[in-house]
């Protein structure tokens, strides 16, 4: 099983915004996406860092409300971990586990084509689990 898969149901759309945006710009965006990061921009569009909710609660945290009204690339995580479309599911849980991340960009020839979190490769991993073992329940039966 490969991220491809993931993206096939899901689809390979993906909030990003600009890191000269705000603070507070960038979580009403996560807010009305109902989305826990965005990937960060250039004017490009090449992937420059993720502002996750975690990063928001940091920046708050150490500078209090004034960070909202600052720039978000400021704030954002700049070491960005990804993935491609043939990574297999083990292999993105096992750096999403390792790195303690919720969200991996996947990346495509060096462009952006599409994102998924560890609630996606879970959601396919349980469904994978549930179907071999009905696969195997009708083997038993028909044997």
């Amino acid at each position: 099983m490969t991220v491809k898969m993931i993206l096939k149901e899901k689809g390979r759309s993906v909030v990003t915004v600009l890191g000269g945006h705000t603070m507070e710009e960038a979580t009403r965006v996560l807010q009305e996406k109902r989305i826990g990061a965005a990937i960060v921009v250039d004017a490009a569009g090449r992937v420059v860092g993720v502002l996750s909710e975690r990063d928001i609660v940091r920046a708050i945290a150490t500078d209090g409300v004034a960070s909202l009204s600052r720039p978000l690339r400021e704030f954002m995580t700049r070491e960005v971990h990804t993935c491609t479309p043939e990574d297999t599911l083990d292999s993105v849980m096992g750096k999403m586990t390792g790195r303690r991340i919720r969200h991996l960009p996947v990346m495509e020839a060096e462009r952006l084509a599409g994102i998924i979190s560890i609630g996606d490769v879970v959601k396919m991993k349980i469904a994978a689990s549930e179907h071999e073992a009905e696969a195997l329940k009708q083997y038993i039966v028909a044997g």
